[in-house]
């Protein structure tokens, strides 16, 4: 497993990717509550949202088709609102009987309001969050994480879950292989295999193994980085001053969110 299949920072020499990484996962963060905090049906400021996402993808010089292709992966989270379609009173716009049974599920206007409202809140978010990491390599997310304060040992366990990922998808990966090379095989493009209760029994065996062997894994990678000088806290030695462009860069940037916020209320 390629560490590129999660990382998607693209480097560039644009004006966003040389801001303090501060201010990049601040800004983010704040857009994202910004779409949080829009209220439901306000159109034009999830226009204004996406426009104002839009100017700073392009300034980032990222391609914007694969940052469109890779935000459909909120899109199976963003279905999982459907049920405020039926659950949100308000006028019915469509009535749909169920099958075998004198209930029915009825559409109403509000509820598509709310519905398409979630989407685009989801869809601004994840596309915010992508732009983030593609300009920014996951150290210095973890560095700014850091210097906005958050704990640092909340900041080592996501820094080492993100680095031993990998690793155990490695593992997962030789695990696939064994028992691959142990299936028994019948005619040609045709396998043999157990019944669900068999198969679920194998599958639990890998995963116990799977888990035993990171457990073990783990003691010997502590027990290594103990040997080199961990006590538990991560150092970051270099923490550079904010310079003139990235307090602009805030500051416009903040500006801009709240005169959208303000602008959806007056609606």
């Amino acid at each position: 497993m390629h560490i590129h299949v999660l990382d998607q920072y693209r480097h560039a020499d644009s004006p966003v990717h040389r801001l303090d990484p501060r201010v990049k996962l601040v800004s983010a963060l704040f857009f994202i509550l910004a779409c949080a905090l829009t209220p439901d049906g306000a159109w034009p400021a999830f226009v204004a949202l996406a426009l104002l996402w839009l100017a700073v993808t392009l300034m980032a010089d990222v391609s914007l088709t694969l940052l469109l292709r890779r935000g459909l992966i909120a899109l199976p989270f963003m279905l999982a609102a459907v049920t405020v379609l039926f659950t949100i009173a308000g006028a019915p716009l469509l009535t749909i009987p169920l099958p075998f049974s004198d209930h029915t599920l009825v559409i109403t206007d509000n509820g598509v309001i709310r519905f398409f409202t979630i989407m685009l809140k989801s869809w601004l978010s994840v596309l915010m969050a992508l732009l983030l990491s593609a300009t920014t390599t996951f150290p210095d997310i973890l560095r700014a994480l850091r210097g906005i304060g958050v704990p640092n040992v909340l900041v080592g366990v996501i820094g080492f879950m993100y680095r031993y990922m990998f690793v155990l998808g490695d593992e997962v990966l030789r695990l696939m292989r064994a028992r691959e090379a142990r299936m028994a095989w019948g005619p040609p493009g045709q396998k043999h295999g157990g019944t669900v209760i068999w198969r679920a029994r194998i599958v639990g065996g890998m995963v116990g193994s799977l888990f035993v062997r990171s457990l073990d894994r783990s003691d010997r990678v502590y027990n290594a980085m103990v040997s080199r000088g961990y006590t538990g806290e991560i150092v970051w030695p270099d923490k550079p001053a904010l310079h003139f462009p990235d307090i602009a860069w805030a500051g416009g940037f903040a500006v801009v969110l709240i005169t959208i916020e303000l602008w959806a209320r007056l609606l």
